[in-house]
């Protein structure tokens, strides 16, 4: 590995520490159609899941076979019908399913169970568990199409897979149902691992799709959705497109308390590591309340509010604060939380003497500055300023000034601060003063 794949490689596998000490023992349910098993896609998704099965992760894995069905359909010329996205299966049709389905579970145990020397494989013990653990029912008579073999889940053995889940075990999860009357219903890929995330109380389910997210109406990928919000994203989708499937029953489990939803591409080689061990990620992602939030910083954000500011402070953008200093004024800075991540930051020192405070310390990770963190910020402690009744919001820059200039501060010189304030002022750093109004 040469100098510059070291320098990459190392910050990058540091910024996944987090992830990987939070996802150990939590339980992700991973659905995936047998189009990712027919184009030869499973292999490279098979090391994936290894790697998240040797980090502590509980997998449950729910795949379809509808292209594998399709094609045992045509071989015979049997009509393909579909309702709602769902197949039309009558007792004929029940029979290529349960055929192809079982194929198609035994191919994917067998993908599981390599371990070539010298590939990622390499000394895996992965043991895959299959059973009947989902009970299906029939979905009845649909926009006047009686469904026939056609179910959805009524009930998930959650004791069941828990146990294999226990036990180290990767569970292998088909679109089928079981009856207690000893039925089979067919049922959707997208049903089942909403269900069976949600009976689990998985840590995530993620689906792997045509397309690499949902994108909005001027056809950009769309990073992150709340629960709430996916309804308007639902009814502008055309009807057979992956995100009117996909994206209903991420946000139903949302709903229903699983911790994130998250839609990539099947496509992409590692994008299942790259959506889960980056910060931004690759697709989609769901979840049911908003990851940003601005809020009060406390004793324990002293070391993420360190890292955040020291760049800055290595370049003389922002004055050197100690550790001691931070630690005594914590309680002064607001802070912007990204996904537990802290993106932003800044202060207020009032002088009520002066009805006048400080806005000092304002910093936001480089990754945010162009989305409105630091105009959040500043909006927030001009709020807290007004509260507290004082006139006016000073600050002192030596980079920024014509960011605050646009956000309606103007220059001023030293004697317009607080005399306490004058005392403290640096001639060497010659900071710039401006000022604003409330």
């Amino acid at each position: 590995m040469d100098a510059q794949r070291h320098t990459e490689f190392v910050p990058w596998f540091r910024a996944a520490t987090p992830y990987i000490h939070g996802f150990r023992g939590r339980t992700f349910v991973i659905a995936f159609g047998g189009e990712v098993v027919a184009d030869g896609n499973f292999v490279g998704l098979t090391h994936d899941l290894n790697l998240l099965a040797a980090l502590g992760v509980r997998l449950v894995l729910v795949h379809g076979a509808r292209p594998q069905i399709d094609a045992r359909l045509k071989r015979r010329r049997a009509r393909i019908r579909y309702v709602r996205d769902m197949r039309v299966t009558d007792a004929a049709a029940m029979a290529d399913v349960k055929e192809a389905t079982g194929r198609l579970r035994a191919e994917i145990e067998a993908l599981l169970s390599m371990g070539l020397p010298g590939s990622p494989m390499a000394n895996a013990t992965i043991r895959v568990a299959s059973g009947n653990f989902v009970v299906g029912q029939p979905v009845g008579i649909v926009d006047g199409t009686d469904m026939l073999y056609t179910g959805e889940v009524r009930k998930v053995n959650t004791d069941f897979i828990q146990k294999r889940l226990d036990d180290g075990e990767v569970v292998l999860l088909s679109s089928l149902g079981y009856s207690p009357t000893g039925e089979i219903f067919n049922l959707t890929l997208e049903d089942v691992a909403a269900n069976v995330a949600i009976a689990l109380h998985a840590e995530k389910l993620i689906f792997l799709m045509e397309q690499a997210g949902v994108v909005d109406s001027n056809g950009q990928l769309v990073r992150e959705i709340t629960e709430s919000d996916t309804q308007a994203l639902i009814a502008r989708k055309p009807a057979g497109d992956d995100t009117s499937i996909y994206l209903p029953f991420a946000a139903k489990a949302c709903d229903a308390g699983v911790h994130r939803a998250h839609l990539i591409s099947r496509h992409q080689d590692g994008a299942l590591l790259l959506e889960l061990f980056t910060h931004n990620g690759i697709g989609t992602m769901v979840t049911q309340d908003p990851l940003e939030q601005l809020r009060m910083a406390t004793i324990d954000d002293v070391g993420g509010v360190l890292r955040l500011i020291e760049p800055l402070e290595a370049d003389g953008t922002l004055v050197k604060r100690s550790r001691e200093r931070l630690e005594m004024e914590i309680g002064r800075f607001r802070l912007i939380e990204h996904d537990g991540k802290i993106v932003g930051c800044a202060a207020l020192y009032p002088f009520k003497d002066s009805a006048a405070a400080e806005l000092a310390c304002l910093a936001v990770h480089a990754d945010y500055r162009n989305v409105g963190a630091g105009e959040r910020l500043l909006h927030a402690l001009e709020d807290e300023a007004r509260a507290a009744k004082l006139k006016r919001l000073f600050v002192l820059t030596t980079r920024a000034s014509h960011w605050f200039i646009e956000q309606g501060f103007a220059e001023a010189t030293v004697a317009s601060l607080p005399k306490a304030r004058q005392q403290l002022y640096n001639y060497q750093r010659r900071s710039k003063v401006l000022i604003k109004k409330l």
